[in-house]
């Protein structure tokens, strides 16, 4: 497997505030099992922290790469030969494509939390999808290694 020119990779980490909250969550826990006692109420801090922090981390673990002559997105693997042109979106195109603009056959990988994305045309005929949106913190450098990818593997 060739490596791209441009190496790219991302994870979609949830935000700081997210852990916070995770605590919190274990902290209601806690405070529902005051009740029955100090033990039921630290498994409650911990167990509820503990769930609520899997699930932010689940959540936040989507990673995006560019690798050989592949775009990874999430679970997606898709030929950087069945790609098209790349738009970069700031935050108020990639809310507009998220929603009243989107196709309900696009692939998404999209986090609301990440505010500016990149669309990527699907040129590929035998496939349904019209477009592929990524939420990322940097759609300049991802659009640029897709292209750099494009290239070094025509």
């Amino acid at each position: 497997m060739q490596l791209s020119a441009t190496p790219y990779e991302e994870r979609l980490t949830a935000p700081r505030s997210w852990w916070l909250i995770s605590f919190l969550v274990g902290v209601s826990f806690a405070l529902i099992l005051l009740p029955f006692g100090t033990l039921p109420l630290l498994g409650g801090l911990v167990g509820g922290t503990a769930a609520a922090a899997v699930v932010a981390s689940a959540y936040g673990s989507p990673r995006i790469r560019v690798v050989g002559d592949s775009l990874v997105a999430g679970e997606a693997r898709i030929p950087v030969s069945a790609l098209g042109a790349a738009h970069v979106m700031d935050a108020e195109e990639a809310r507009a494509w998220r929603t009243y603009k989107a196709d309900t056959r696009a692939f998404l990988l999209l986090r609301a939390y990440i505010p500016t994305a990149l669309r990527v045309e699907v040129t590929d005929p035998q496939d349904p999808t019209p477009y592929l949106y990524l939420s990322t913190r940097e759609p300049e450098q991802l659009a640029a290694a897709i292209e750099a990818a494009r290239t070094a593997n025509a």
